[in-house]
């Protein structure tokens, strides 16, 4: 084992193994085994992962490194071929809580039925299993790729990326920049009419989160007309935003993507601005209806709220929080402006976390070979098309640092379209079939951009 150290991170060292090859374990297998590393963030504990997959890498005799961005916070990175291309396979370790009410152990890795279970199968050790598999086994032919393959499995995703990511391109660009990367982030296919219908992320809108405070007078709450009750201002205001009707706008991406699903669909009105939310109420599956109408306009959506001390005072502040989701186009000062129609003078308004929605362009070569690798491996009959995010991962960073990133979700025809609604819930697991899908299509995409 040859143990370096380099100047980029204060725990970051690399290895170059030179093992005897094994047999590369199954992706189901993979995945069951990253499913039984419990990384729920917090607190992450990703340098578990990173061991594992060091066990991996370093019986194929592919070099690795593991970089530490804090005590047990790890980001695992391997490479293989040389040249000036590089693609990037990105995922990330960590996993939400699993909390209450499972059918199984939610981090049993149980496999059976076709099925692996357990916190992580979908979001992302389900994207992470494939992207090792299909690594594995393109090392076979590394002397034959003409460019570079980079496999980073990230901390911290789950809460905002400053010890993955975010901490690799304001520590070590160079490791983690590439032509473009494939990450996590599309949308579930689906089968409309009889034809297969796969989606590629191409930008995530924004985070606008925002405090609205409102001031009052307190006084006994036996003779409540001597104050100035806060907690009604707020009241108010939260009404007012509740039929707040924002403006609806189709980026040519969103565009072309609503026109085809309602090509497919049957549906013969010509799509404009005045008639989305009358087609996306023709739709039988509401929760795709739901995430399609997110991508058509700014969405407003108070969560907490929170004023008053004790019953008998009246409340002299009232604080709520607000998650607000933008479309590439808005900004801030849009949603000032927005918010301050509705709300009133009596209500201050601050935007205390706010990420620019990001994109990379679908008019790319980049976003053509990811459409051409689908086909291939779904079928000339497979419809490949862009959209955009209403949430938001680690490829906001990425795009922000001038590199294109675009996310799948790809799953094997026959696959249940309902697994997506177990993503942050109970009872998440995958089909075995769409593993392989996946690692298929990454190998596919892998030789037709490298070799």
């Amino acid at each position: 084992m040859k143990r370096l150290r380099w100047n980029c991170a204060p725990r970051f060292v690399a290895y170059s193994m030179q093992g005897v090859i094994s047999v590369i374990p199954p992706v189901e297998q993979i995945l069951s085994d990253l499913i039984r590393i419990n990384t729920v963030n917090p607190p992450g504990n990703e340098f578990k992962v990173a061991r594992y997959l060091q066990e991996l890498f370093a019986a194929q005799g592919i070099d690795y490194e593991i970089i530490e961005s804090e005590e047990g916070r790890a980001n695992f990175m391997a490479r293989i071929g040389t040249g000036t291309k590089k693609l990037l396979f990105l995922s990330h370790s960590d996993v939400v809580p699993a909390g209450e009410g499972w059918d199984f152990d939610p981090f049993g890795g149980e496999i059976a039925e076709g099925m692996v279970y357990g916190r992580g199968a979908l979001d992302c050790k389900g994207l992470m299993a494939p992207q090792v598999y299909a690594f594995l086994q393109l090392a076979k032919e590394a002397s034959s790729l003409n460019g570079m393959l980079v496999f980073a499995a990230t901390a911290d995703e789950e809460r905002g990326g400053s010890y993955g990511v975010q901490y690799l391109l304001e520590n070590c660009p160079e490791k983690i920049r590439a032509d473009f990367v494939i990450n996590e982030g599309g949308e579930g296919p689906r089968t409309i009419n009889g034809r297969r219908v796969y989606f590629v992320q191409v930008g995530e809108k924004g985070t606008a989160w925002s405090k609205l405070q409102a001031a009052g007078h307190s006084c006994h709450g036996s003779v409540p007309t001597m104050g100035d009750n806060a907690v009604l201002k707020m009241t108010r205001a939260l009404y007012a935003l509740g039929d707040y009707k924002p403006k609806i706008s189709l980026i040519p991406e969103v565009r072309l993507l609503l026109q085809e699903l309602i090509r497919l669909k049957g549906l013969e009105e010509p799509l404009d601005e005045t008639n989305v939310d009358a087609l996306l109420d023709r739709f039988t599956d509401r929760g795709f209806a739901e995430t399609l109408r997110a991508m058509t306009r700014m969405t407003v959506s108070p969560n907490t709220i929170a004023g008053g001390s004790k019953t008998n005072i009246v409340p002299d502040e009232c604080a709520a929080s607000v998650d607000i989701r933008i479309l590439p186009g808005q900004d801030r000062d849009y949603v000032l402006s927005e918010l301050q129609r509705f709300t009133g003078e009596d209500i201050a308004i601050e935007i205390g976390n706010y990420v620019a929605p990001t994109f990379s362009s679908a008019e790319s070569d980049y976003y053509r070979l990811v459409a051409e690798a689908t086909k291939e491996q779904a079928g000339a009959g497979a419809l490949c098309l862009p959209h955009i995010s209403p949430g938001a991962t680690d490829s906001r960073y990425l795009r922000g640092a001038g590199i294109p990133a675009y996310g799948i979700g790809h799953m094997a025809e026959g696959s249940d379209p309902d697994l997506g609604a177990t993503i942050h819930g109970r009872n998440e697991r995958v089909d075995i079939d769409s593993l392989y899908f996946r690692a298929d299509f990454l190998m596919t995409l892998a030789r037709k951009y490298l070799c």
